[in-house]
């Protein structure tokens, strides 16, 4: 049934009129934003994960640029210690060569002060920003945080961290200054001790190189795990530019035969008149 007052085919047009530039206008959100999940309306439980996710993200990058301050404390640390052993190296060199027959024990003792003053100078010199990884107290530490933990429930939990003690390797130049080989009637002792404390800079080199090696390996994991974050949140709400492209064309074919089809249906009530002339 035909009718003036009622236009069924119009009504039926524009309705579906109505959803294409709906999805088009959609869908053109979404190549110009890059999102294909903006807002909790387009996906909530995506939109919720993702969030999360993000936190996450930005945690241990923010995490990971801490960790370069610290590595660069120890860092600085590890450089100073080993200086100290390398002329710790050179002192018992030194003290060995003074159990010689003929030596001028009093020359050698001038090179052995020498040899001590470097040290002293590089272990106040072997700080960053006013930190340092040396210390007289034993129980002194640094603590470093690594990361953090969620609850089975998804919940922020504890951060994580690694503490790595500080070492006294000014102790080590304060026993070796207290070698004088000018005046020692035990040369063979001055020479054990001055071993021994070549073996405690050896130590505190290594054990802050180490440290230094498992700051690097945290930092390197944290990277990959914000990659991977960013990639899983990526999956999630960015759009696919190929889909949304030829999305586009198909919605514009369709508006524009949506748009042809309303024009005919509104000339439906014109072939009207044509009956009663």
């Amino acid at each position: 049934m035909s009718s003036i007052l009622t236009n069924n085919s119009a009504m039926s047009a524009l309705s579906t009129l109505r959803g294409i530039n709906k999805n088009l206008n959609q869908t053109q959100d979404r190549i110009s934003s890059g999102l294909k999940v903006s807002s909790g309306k387009d996906n909530a439980a995506y939109f919720s994960i993702s969030e999360t996710m993000k936190g996450d993200s930005g945690m241990n990058k923010s995490i990971n640029e801490g960790l370069t301050l610290t590595k660069n404390v120890i860092s600085t640390g590890r450089m100073g210690a080993e200086t100290v052993t390398d002329l710790a190296t050179k002192f018992v060199e030194r003290v060995a060569f003074a159990q010689g027959e003929g030596v001028d024990k009093a020359e050698v003792q001038k090179e052995l002060d020498g040899l001590v003053k470097q040290m002293t100078a590089a272990i106040s010199q072997a700080n960053f920003n006013g930190s340092t990884m040396f210390s007289a107290t034993a129980a002194d530490k640094i603590t470093a945080v690594t990361g953090f933990t969620r609850t089975a429930a998804g919940a922020y939990d504890a951060a994580t961290t690694m503490e790595f003690g500080k070492i006294d390797v000014e102790a080590i130049a304060t026993a070796l200054d207290g070698i004088d080989v000018s005046t020692s009637t035990d040369l063979q002792a001055d020479l054990k001790t001055a071993e021994g404390e070549l073996g405690k800079a050896i130590d505190a080199a290594t054990t802050l190189a180490v440290a230094e090696s498992s700051i690097e390996n945290q930092q390197d994991f944290l990277t990959e795990l914000s990659n991977k974050l960013d990639s899983g949140i990526g999956s999630m709400i960015d759009a696919n530019m190929e889909e949304e492209a030829a999305r586009l064309q198909a919605l514009q074919v369709q508006q524009q035969l949506s748009s042809q089809a309303l024009s005919i249906a509104n000339q439906a009530p014109q072939n009207i008149l044509s009956l009663f002339r």
